[in-house]
């Protein structure tokens, strides 16, 4: 029972997810009511030519038997036969062209949609799910669908008419022997329903096992070197192995189960015409049904075979195209981030002042990583903040750029909540480097104008100079204009970290954070580093996240993290006679510097 369950579940959600595709349809009305006038009038002139056939064999059968045949008659009959053929060909082609043009924007559609949906997640979302999955569904299962409603949305309307017109035939012709003929049928027609049922949870796992294989390789190629370093590639390979061969199963279970339809229906087909053969050959005898007819109405059965056969094929692809469509639609329809204000946050210049009162977050319910946080950050101040890993400092900042919203308390912007400004506009007067570097496909003086879009060259080589990257750049074949990507192996990190520097420093921040924004560069650099942010911080209200407590002496404020909470806070010489928290790490690190050397 159980497992029926489940397949009925299975069922509700394929068919929500099919119904739903044919309602981003909409927009394509005009093309689709093309297709299906242009299929109606290539399925009339197909279902025309057996019955014409069978008039032709019947002119010639009943010219033999008594004065000759009429070749002036059959020739017409002849051409107007080929007339129809090339009919229905031009049908079939136009008809075709309009379908894949409705599904090509459909996809185009439904990729604007993912595109414009990922911009809209939150933050916790993206945190939670495998990159490699996510990838999966905005591309492979798009393309799924694309690829499936191609095949199927101009067969689907062709095989309804003509199962209904070759019925309408073959009723016409002899009811009697049409329903002998059609007995078998539902008996392979419950059998297909019956596969086809089994097979939807198997297209399910697939694209599911799909998104795992995706996750794995992705996580691979943006780890190659770790995995190169700690000699996993044996570990990396074995657990790629075991999902590609859950994918292997599930796909083949699928495959398999879906391609029994055509067989079935083969076998309905081959029984359907002896019973044809049979009944049809007494009724000539009988003198009930002409040669041309029982000619024509063979024709009409094999015609009538195609589509039923082609029916059950296109369910069986449809089942695929609804797996894809459920894990799409379950991307897209994740909630987006809570309703934005209107205002706009003013211009200010200096920084602001910021407060932080009774903050409470945490990124599961019960789990708080800020508790109770009270903090008051005088405008244009400098704002260290240091701690153990996970002490909840790049937490502090993320709830001040409203990556994350606070549970409980409230963050001002010189004393106004900052949730009641929109958050385009929070971030566009923030600038922030991060310890991870990210670099666009483009060219060195693009990536550091990026959110910039109004900076000229000369602008960007001066941010460029102010954070002492410029000479480097020189020192590339082509200079500014040379091409980087975030994997680019050109470029060392320190320079990376440079360039997202220059690209803060370009932005010109009234608030700046600096997420360990020198932990990848060398000592030489680093002193460079240091004397473009002293200059960047220069009047602006600025936290540094840093475990180098060397590089934060000079702070206005230091925050001393620990669980959340802020332990102590107050500059390097007060820290340091109170001999805290602080002290403690301080004093570590540097005992730790002085035994390394």
């Amino acid at each position: 029972m159980a497992q029926r369950g489940s397949l009925d579940d299975t069922t509700r959600d394929m068919k929500g997810s099919l119904m739903r595709l044919a309602r981003l349809f909409r927009p394509e009305r005009a093309r689709i009511i093309g297709v299906v006038f242009l299929t109606l009038v290539g399925t009339i002139a197909m279902l025309m030519t057996p019955k014409l056939l069978g008039d032709a064999t019947n002119i010639v059968v009943d010219g033999v038997a008594r004065d000759g045949v009429d070749f002036t008659k059959l020739g017409n009959l002849a051409l107007f036969i080929i007339g129809l053929y090339a009919l229905h060909a031009v049908a079939n082609i136009s008809g075709g062209a309009l379908a894949r043009i409705s599904v090509q924007n459909l996809g185009s559609r439904l990729r604007r949609d993912a595109q414009e949906k990922i911009d809209r997640l939150p933050l916790a979302y993206v945190d939670q799910q495998a990159r490699g999955d996510l990838l999966s569904r905005v591309t492979n299962d798009i393309d799924n669908i694309v690829q499936t409603l191609m095949q199927t949305l101009g067969q689907t309307i062709y095989a309804i008419y003509m199962v209904i017109g070759v019925l309408s035939m073959m009723f016409y012709l002899s009811w009697s022997l049409a329903l002998w003929s059609l007995f078998v049928v539902p008996i392979g027609m419950f059998a297909v329903a019956k596969i086809l049922k089994r097979s939807k949870p198997a297209f399910r796992e697939q694209w599911k096992r799909t998104g795992d294989v995706s996750a794995i390789v992705e996580q691979t190629f943006t780890g190659h070197d770790v995995v190169a370093v700690y000699g996993m590639e044996a570990d990396i390979n074995e657990s790629f192995d075991e999902a590609n061969e859950k994918l292997f199963n599930a796909g083949f279970r699928g495959f398999f189960l879906s391609m029994l339809a055509q067989p079935i229906m083969g076998l309905v087909s081959n029984l359907s015409f002896v019973v044809i053969a049979v009944v049809g050959g007494l009724q000539v005898i009988n003198g009930s049904l002409s040669i041309g007819g029982i000619q024509a109405f063979i024709q009409y059965s094999r015609q009538l075979n195609n589509p039923v056969a082609m029916i059950a094929s296109v369910a069986n692809m449809l089942q695929s195209s609804a797996a894809s469509g459920e894990r799409l639609f379950d991307f897209l329809d994740t909630p987006d981030v809570p309703a934005d204000a209107d205002a706009a946050l003013p211009p200010f210049s200096g920084g602001g002042t910021i407060q932080f009162e009774n903050v409470e977050f945490g990124y599961e319910p019960g789990k708080a990583v800020i508790k109770g946080l009270n903090l008051d950050v005088a405008r244009g101040s400098q704002v260290a903040i240091v701690g153990p890993t996970g002490a909840g400092k790049t937490t502090l900042v993320n709830l001040l750029m409203r990556f994350y919203e606070i549970d409980s308390g409230s963050i001002r912007i010189d004393d106004v909540d900052i949730r009641e400004y929109s958050r385009q506009s929070l971030r566009s007067r923030t600038g922030m480097v991060l310890q991870d570097t990210w670099l666009f496909d483009g060219t060195i003086e693009e990536n550091i104008a990026f959110g910039a879009q109004t900076a000229t060259h000369d602008d960007v080589v001066k941010a460029a100079k102010a954070t002492g990257v410029d000479h480097l750049i020189r020192q590339l074949p082509n200079g500014y204009n040379t091409h980087i990507d975030d994997e680019d192996g050109n470029l060392s990190t320190g320079e990376k970290q440079l360039i997202t520097i220059a690209r803060a420093y370009l932005s010109d921040p009234d608030i700046l954070i600096l997420d360990e924004a020198t932990s990848s560069v060398d000592t030489r650099t680093e002193m460079l580093v240091q004397r473009a942010m002293g200059e960047l911080r220069a009047g602006r209200t600025s936290f540094v996240i840093a475990h180098r407590l060397s590089t934060i002496r000079d702070a206005d404020l230091i925050l001393v993290m620990v669980d959340g909470n802020v332990v102590e806070q107050g500059n390097h010489e007060e820290l340091m006679r109170a001999g805290g928290a602080y002290y403690d790490l301080y004093q570590a690190q540097f005992t730790g510097s002085q035994e390394a050397e």
